[in-house]
């Protein structure tokens, strides 16, 4: 066992990051998820913000023929002025070269989307789009990037990515995200959607694949599966490491038992705050607002 604590508080809700935050790593779940302990901004997290932003207002901003590569560009541009002063900008401390080069490889991800897809072709009914439902109990909520409208009528989910794709072999359990929130929006919105898509933008990659019956069967057993795990973790506060080449981008790695630390260490070095603030009862800070239809869910 990792760590002598035992009943920390059980995450209020269930999210498709989540899902994959606890399968990657049961320890970095409990410190970022359960403990809330801070972590370093992280450039390819906020560059993914940023271009997630970008198209957003390409689609809020630029009506159907209008939405060229120079109209992109400026939605980048828009997005990009928005993050001046933000708190996770400036904790990059990137100086005047690596701000340009930050930004020069955002365009490169928004010039690369435009070889993807039409924008102009696409009949956005939701972005950015808050969804939350109950799942035996369990509240799952997400965001989904663009929710569209197709030809015939039918629904798609649509997730930008801005990191590497997968291998083919990897590619299944990619989808496990995008099928969750098919499974949110029968739900929610009454309505199950014909086809789900990861737009994989740095390497020019789409993957999709059609919510059937035994997607969905598959996708609602592996989340409430994975909340059960959850739950006894929290109970036994058994959280153990799952070393992968992910632990050379964790900000928790001095205190993970793989590279000799110490896991009880981390709260008292990062901040004895945010062990008060996950063992609080208040609603859990990390998930958004839910909201059957988003702010940003547009007209027909």
């Amino acid at each position: 066992m990792t760590s002598p604590v035992t009943d920390l508080a059980v995450p209020s809700t269930l999210s498709p990051s989540k899902i994959t935050a606890f399968t990657s790593c049961p320890l970095a779940f409990r410190f970022s998820v359960v403990e809330h302990l801070p972590e370093p901004p992280s450039a390819a997290a906020l560059k993914g913000t940023l271009v997630h932003r970008a198209l957003e207002l390409l689609f809020t901003e630029y009506p159907p023929g209008s939405r060229s590569r120079d109209a992109a560009q400026k939605a980048l541009d828009g997005a990009w002025q928005e993050l001046q002063g933000v708190e996770e900008l400036d904790g990059l401390g990137l100086d005047d070269a690596e701000r340009i080069a930050f930004l020069v490889d955002s365009r490169v991800l928004v010039d690369r989307y435009l070889e993807l897809e039409d924008p102009d072709t696409v009949r956005a009914i939701g972005l950015e789009l808050n969804l939350s439902t109950e799942l035996n109990g369990v509240t799952v909520r997400g965001i989904i990037d663009r929710l569209d409208e197709l030809d015939d009528g039918s629904l798609a989910v649509v997730d930008y990515k801005t990191g590497r794709a997968p291998r083919a072999e990897q590619s299944r359990s990619r989808l496990s995200g995008v099928h969750l929130y098919a499974l949110m929006c029968e739900a929610e919105l009454g309505r199950r959607p014909s086809v789900v898509r990861l737009l994989y933008l740095r390497d020019r990659i789409v993957i999709s694949a059609a919510p059937t019956d035994q997607a969905m069967r598959g996708t609602r057993q592996r989340a409430l599966g994975v909340w059960s795990a959850i739950e006894r973790a929290c109970k036994e506060g058994d959280f153990r490491p799952n070393p992968s080449n992910l632990c050379r981008f964790c900000a928790f790695q001095e205190f993970c038992p793989s590279f000799g630390g110490v896991p009880s260490l981390a709260a008292a070095a990062l901040g004895d705050s945010a062990v008060s603030t996950a063992r609080s009862s208040e609603p859990d800070a990390s998930a958004p607002e839910p909201t059957a239809v988003g702010p940003r869910c547009l007209s027909a």
